[in-house]
């Protein structure tokens, strides 16, 4: 065999090799020990054969070693072929307003023998005997709940008593005079500072009819109209904790969301309240209090696109974020949309959030075979179920979408040959399920949360 053929033989040994090991001590330390273990394994049954060919003398030891290296050269300019091809999926608006009253989390504020039970299911009887199975399970951080954790859920409810107690700086007066700014310098600033706060990133749209919700569904605002002539919103995101979802969807994923929709609030109320200081109308939306469908909201600003799952879909971290809103009078510069079409792209070759739903509330197939095509619309109804069983919010989705592993080097890598190569997307999804597995198992508490242990 030639020298040359045998030198390439070894390059190509090492960077496979160098490839595998890395992949395996990236997924150790993230706690992955199958995904250490499949590399291992890779990197050895890819590796030990390169090296018998480059070390050892046979007939036709240049045919096996061309055949090897073409097969590497090919499946590397499948991987980094950029995706040129008409016919990704477009970004579908929505055809209709929202009610907030239809929504889980008002549906769970109404109490049977009042006036707004007896209306509600009046208007929307087929609700109604859906809506009585929840109401017969234990229900969100209830001790009868199946994943029922008193110190966890203690906890998750101080952090939601916070959010409560930055209610009142929602909405306010501006001042009386205004802060003549260009709108490139304050987006520019209200995005960076949200970022400095501690937002993943953040971005600006128009604020558009289907943004707003027709009527209020929560507390005080039930039955109000809406009426929100803010003509700009400010949206961003907020991670949550990689290791803390991997339990999902036991109780550390409920004292993460609440943590996050707390610092999603408290980035909202001080952007908000900064606004009004230079003389604009501006209102936060924060936990509890939305008047906006927040994940469309971030879409139109640029912040990712709506998965499988129904939520926004980072470029980044996927679905694991929580999403703040402000909108306001002030003068801004929209985002630059950045649809991406591979993410949805690959929402739909994936399905693996639908393959782990406890309740089988996320829809299979392709988003225009739905009820509403251009759209995929889990069952609402049986994922609140779930979780007034479970007594969290659940959240196996998130942690399990492939998006949704850490932010690393080795993880950006493949989401960038995911976005740019069609190869990628359609063989990401099956190594994904390969490496941890179709539907992975929970990961256990946190052990400085699991006391009961430690005592033991």
């Amino acid at each position: 065999m030639s020298s040359l053929l045998t030198i390439m033989l070894w390059i190509v040994a090492l960077l496979i090799g160098g490839a595998a090991a890395w992949f395996a001590i990236a997924s150790s330390r993230e706690g992955e020990p199958r995904a250490a273990r499949l590399a291992t394994m890779t990197g050895v049954l890819l590796v030990l054969p390169l090296a018998l060919v480059a070390a050892t003398d046979f007939s036709g030891r240049d045919t096996v070693a061309s055949v090897f290296l073409g097969a590497c050269v090919l499946t590397l300019a499948a991987c980094l072929w950029p995706d040129h091809r008409p016919g990704l999926p477009t970004r579908v608006q929505p055809g209709s307003r929202v009610d907030e009253r239809d929504t889980m989390f008002s549906r769970r504020e109404l109490n049977p023998g009042t006036e707004r039970y007896t209306t509600y299911y009046d208007r929307h009887p087929e609700h109604l005997e859906l809506d009585e199975r929840w109401r017969h399970k234990p229900g969100l951080m209830s001790s009868g709940s199946r994943y029922a954790h008193p110190l966890a859920f203690a906890a998750a409810d101080g952090t939601f008593s916070t959010v409560e107690a930055l209610q009142s700086l929602v909405e306010g007066e501006p001042a009386a005079e205004k802060e003549l700014l260009s709108p490139e310098e304050a987006s520019v600033f209200l995005c960076a500072w949200a970022r400095n706060l501690g937002a993943l990133d953040a971005g600006v749209t128009e604020l558009l009819p289907y943004h707003v919700y027709t009527t209020g569904g929560r507390r005080e605002r039930y039955g109000r109209p809406i009426d929100l002539d803010h003509p700009f919103a400010i949206a961003f995101t907020v991670e949550m904790d990689h290791r803390m979802m991997q339990s999902a969807p036991a109780s550390p994923t409920l004292m993460e969301s609440a943590r996050q929709y707390l610092n999603a609030g408290s980035i909202a109320v001080q952007l908000a309240v900064a606004i009004r200081a230079l003389g604009y109308r501006a209102r936060a939306h924060i936990d509890a209090n939305y008047q906006v469908i927040c994940p469309i909201v971030a879409r139109d600003a640029g912040l990712g696109e709506i998965g499988r799952m129904g939520l926004l879909m980072t470029p980044t971290h996927g679905p694991r974020v929580r999403i703040g809103v402000v909108t306001t009078d002030m003068p801004l510069m929209p985002s630059d949309p950045a649809p991406e079409p591979s993410i949805e792209e690959f929402c739909r070759l994936c399905e693996k959030c639908a393959k782990v739903c406890p309740s089988q509330a996320i829809p299979y197939g392709d988003r225009e075979d739905q009820p509403e095509p251009g759209h995929w619309r889990i069952d609402a109804e049986s994922c609140f179920s779930y979780w007034c069983d479970a007594g969290t919010d659940c959240g196996r989705c998130v942690i399990t979408c492939p998006y949704a592993h850490p932010d690393t080097l080795l993880h950006r890598m493949v989401r960038l040959a995911i976005r740019r190569s069609p190869f990628v997307r359609r063989l990401a999804a099956p190594l994904d399920d390969l490496a941890y597995g179709v539907r992975p198992a929970s990961s256990p508490i946190p052990g400085w949360l699991d006391v009961r242990r430690r005592e033991h």
